[in-house]
């Protein structure tokens, strides 16, 4: 007999199987989550009725950020789209400028919820990328996160809990559909896994591998300083890349990743596509960018579009006389190459994770260009010293984890 969750019955309750109204497609029925074993399942679905793709996000994103967790002892939320993480990031306090860059300076008692701080820097990482997310929170969900959420386009949310009004607010978005899962903290997977490809079942231990500050003692290059919060910062992208389709690489400062690079075939259009995104998120904090004079109907969704094509090559589409107007009270001035370089030269700090090793230096020229000053990835490439010599060109520090973290 099959015990159903709140979604098909009107109301919670704990399952072993959840009929979902199709897979990763439409064409893609029957589907089902269930428990092998037999066990129930070891979610509740509090509200909406989540998909196959959602689920997917949900267990990934809930991994990632318990993990954050344990490692570095702080409340920690992910951005997921597409079974990738567009940000993840801890409870940082931000400063003031930081939350007008994640438009949440308006936002009452940010400040004093942790698990707010670390989900405002994580959806205001890549908001482009972040429109229609699925959220993971390591703690429980308060009314300042819930808040922050309302008013942002998302599919749905996964934590170990709810405050009730937390979840009335959230319960309450998408006419009522919007998809809430609790998760229960104290479910352990089994230490093997499986998958099916082409009816083919692959097993393997789960990757049970715990990043943690600790790990980057084997330093390769003459500058050795490491200091608490870069280690910090590599933690952060090294679980992010855990939980993200590779290749990847992931750019992180100040308790956040900044730019993940996702799922590509060369690991130099990983370093630059997510180098990019890094440019994309430092830009966003000056002064040209936070003093846009948008007109004070704009949506959410269309000033970060707006913002996105200021920024890029096409600028002009947005400031062309014609096209101003429908989006400022008054002309803005371009932001030129010259100048978003300009501005650029002067970051540093930046830490970067791989999750395999960089086959040439050209990873790290690319990397200097986005404020990278520490870097951790595997090492063994056999171009290790041309790698290493560029990295020293710079001052950087860079260690060698000697772990692998590819996800598929």
């Amino acid at each position: 007999m099959i015990r159903r969750s709140a979604a098909q019955k009107g109301k919670c309750c704990i399952m072993n199987e959840f009929l979902l109204k199709y897979g990763c497609n439409p064409n893609q029925k029957p589907a089902r989550i269930f428990m092998k074993n037999g066990a129930d399942l070891p979610v509740e679905i509090l509200n909406g009725r989540p998909g196959y793709i959602n689920f997917m996000d949900a267990l990934n994103s809930y991994q990632l950020v318990t993990e954050l967790t344990k490692s570095l002892g702080m409340p920690a939320a992910a951005s997921f789209k597409h079974v990738s993480p567009t940000s993840a990031a801890v409870s940082v306090k931000m400063p003031d400028e930081l939350k007008k860059a994640c438009f949440v300076d308006d936002i009452e008692g940010l400040d004093d919820s942790p698990m707010a701080t670390a989900y405002a820097r994580a959806r205001g990482t890549d908001r482009m990328s972040s429109f229609g997310d699925w959220i993971a929170l390591s703690d429980i969900c308060d009314v300042t996160t819930a808040k922050i959420i309302k008013r942002e386009v998302s599919d749905g949310i996964i934590a170990p809990g709810y405050t009730p009004e937390a979840l009335e607010i959230l319960s309450a978005k998408k006419k009522g559909n919007y998809n809430v899962i609790k998760m229960d903290t104290d479910y352990v997977p089994e230490e093997l896994e499986h998958k099916q490809v082409y009816g083919i079942t692959f097993e393997q231990k789960r990757n049970d591998y715990s990043v943690a500050p600790g790990d980057f003692t084997n330093i390769v290059t003459a500058n050795k300083v490491l200091p608490e919060s870069a280690a910090r910062d590599l933690v952060i992208a090294l679980i992010t890349l855990k939980y993200t389709q590779s290749n990847s690489v992931a750019y992180a400062e100040g308790g956040q990743a900044i730019g993940v690079g996702a799922g590509q075939q060369s690991r130099i259009h990983c370093t630059r596509l997510a180098g990019n995104k890094a440019d994309f998120w430092h830009l966003r904090q000056s002064g040209r960018v936070l003093d846009l004079p948008f007109k004070a109907d704009i949506g959410r969704a269309d000033r970060d579009n707006v913002i996105d094509v200021y920024l890029g090559d096409e600028f002009m589409d947005v400031l062309a006389d014609g096209n101003w107007q429908k989006f400022f009270t008054e002309q803005p001035k371009a932001f030129t190459p010259e100048e978003k370089r300009a501005y650029l030269d002067t970051i540093t700090g930046v830490a970067l994770g791989s999750d395999a090793f960089f086959p040439f230096g050209d990873n790290i020229e690319r990397a200097k260009k986005s404020g990278v000053s520490y870097i951790a990835e595997p090492g063994g490439s056999v171009r290790d010293d041309n790698v290493i010599e560029t990295a020293d060109k710079y001052g950087m520090v860079m260690a060698f984890t000697g772990m692998r973290l590819f996800h598929h």
